[in-house]
C-alpha cells in the first residue's frame, strides 16, 4: 500500500472530487427543498418555519458533501469538508446577488448561513 504523504497532490483529482462533493450537496438540497415546499403548502408553515427549516437543509446538505469528500480522500478530512462547505456558501451567495441584486436582511443572515456550511462541511469530513 502506498504512503499517501509521499505522493505529490493531483490537482485535478481534488478537484473533481470538490466538484462530487458539491453536486451531491446540491442534489440533497434540491430534493430537501422540495419537500420543504409541499410541507409548507400543506401545512400553511410560518415564515419563521421556514427560514429554520431552509438553515437546517443548508447544514445538512454541506454535511452530507463534507461526508462524501472525507470518504473519498481520507487525509485531512475536516479540511476537506470545510473546503467543500466554503464552495457550497459561495454558490448560494453568487446565485443570491445574482437574483436579489444586494444581500437581502442586511448581511446577518448571511454570516450565520455561512458559518452553518462551513461548520456543516467540517463536521461531515471529521466523521466521514
Amino acid at each position: 500500500m502506498e504512503n499517501r504523504k509521499d505522493q505529490k497532490p493531483d490537482i485535478q483529482k481534488e478537484a473533481v472530487w470538490i466538484l462530487k462533493s458539491l453536486l451531491c450537496a446540491y442534489v440533497v438540497t434540491g430534493i430537501l427543498l422540495l419537500l420543504l415546499a409541499l410541507f409548507a403548502y400543506k401545512l400553511n408553515l410560518e415564515e419563521k418555519q421556514v427560514t429554520i427549516a431552509v438553515m437546517t437543509i443548508y447544514l445538512l446538505s454541506t454535511f452530507v458533501g463534507g461526508f462524501m469528500i472525507g470518504k473519498w480522500n481520507r487525509v485531512r478530512k475536516f479540511w476537506w469538508g470545510m473546503l467543500v462547505g466554503a464552495g457550497y456558501f459561495m454558490l448560494l451567495l453568487i446565485v443570491s446577488l445574482g437574483i436579489y441584486h444586494s444581500l437581502k436582511n442586511g448581511g446577518g443572515n448571511v454570516v450565520t448561513v455561512m458559518f452553518l456550511c462551513l461548520g456543516g462541511g467540517l463536521l461531515g469530513g471529521m466523521l466521514a
